[in-house]
């Protein structure tokens, strides 16, 4: 009884997105720590596996490590299909992945890289794993946002910053699509009856001293970081509402809430617009080639947004260079 109470995840396994280091690196430390079998995913084979290394030191318990650029569509459906083939069991995805990149960068897809890591990388990720998410009982959805999601709004008649791009814009809105995207999933999860103890939920994890945005930082990042990392949370701090969102038994009925700081907080303006989430499922679901759930916007029905037809990619101006690039989200 004594392990159970101290260990309360023992027999859960929790996928984490970008856990190589920063947040996701701490969030699956302090998920072993509580006894979950850990599956994390990193870019870099070398660094993903170091990391868990160190998360198999702090729990002893099962840690799998999966390799994918998620900036890329077809990473993330070969990420999907190794998670089916190796997890029988998925009780808690978060999607921690994401970045902040001041200049415009396309991904191979065509796509604008913010949005496409950022959004609909998680998106993806998320709608391909619904049917083992749903064959796990009391099975959660964490998606770590950014309080900079209240700053945003979705232009839908230029998501990918062609006609002019702003690094601070470009993230604000992918992280207020993280929050739409949240609650939308909540919605339809709750009209699934075969989906129906599946919850979903978003966070700021904080203001963190990690290397976010280090690749293609702002100038007036380079300025403040250094000035203000002092008063910024360690990864550890930054990690502690994802463990509390993926593990708190106060937590395994609720549904469509955003978090900070361990507390439920109230969501801005434009994170209640149920139209625009709905809109933003579609456009989201032609942009990965989940082409049945445009038909579909408001219900689930068998999980039809499950069927994969090839991704429709945007077409760039080719204003922008085709890079690569990555760093560990901290909002």
């Amino acid at each position: 009884m004594e392990k159970t109470l101290s260990r309360p995840m023992t027999g859960k396994t929790v996928l984490i997105t970008g856990a190589s280091g920063g947040i996701g690196k701490a969030t699956a430390l302090g998920l072993a720590g509580l006894g979950a079998d850990l599956a994390i995913t990193g870019r870099d084979r070398s660094r993903s596996e170091k990391a868990a290394a160190e998360v198999r030191s702090a729990g002893g318990g099962r840690v799998d490590v999966f390799v994918a650029d998620l900036s890329c569509q077809v990473d993330v459906r070969h990420l999907a299909d190794q998670v089916l083939q190796t997890l029988p069991r998925v009780d808690v995805l978060v999607n921690n992945v994401g970045g902040f990149w001041n200049t415009r960068h396309v991904t191979v897809d065509g796509l604008e890289y913010t949005f496409a890591v950022n959004h609909l990388a998680p998106f993806l990720l998320t709608n391909l794993l619904l049917h083992r998410l749903s064959a796990s009982a009391r099975a959660r959805v964490v998606t770590v946002s950014s309080n900079a999601h209240a700053l945003g709004r979705i232009d839908f008649d230029d998501l990918h910053g062609e006609r002019g791009y702003s690094g601070a814009r470009a993230y604000n809105q992918s992280k207020l699509a993280n929050v739409l995207f949240s609650c939308e999933l909540a919605r339809r999860l709750a009209a699934a009856p075969e989906a129906s103890g599946v919850t979903a939920n978003a966070l700021h994890p904080g203001v963190v001293d990690t290397a976010f945005g280090a690749e293609d930082p702002a100038s007036i990042q380079r300025v403040l970081i250094p000035l203000l990392r002092r008063w910024m949370k360690t990864p550890a701090q930054g990690a502690a509402t994802s463990i509390w969102a993926a593990s708190a038994p106060e937590l395994q009925q609720v549904t469509g809430r955003y978090f900070a700081n361990r507390k439920p907080k109230r969501l801005s303006k434009n994170s209640h617009d149920e139209a625009a989430a709905a809109r933003l499922w579609q456009v989201s679901a032609h942009l990965v080639g989940l082409t049945s759930a445009i038909t579909e916007p408001t219900t689930v029905r068998g999980f039809s947004t499950l069927g994969r037809t090839p991704p429709r990619p945007h077409q760039s101006d080719g204003s922008a260079t085709r890079r690569r690039r990555r760093s560990q989200e901290t909002s």
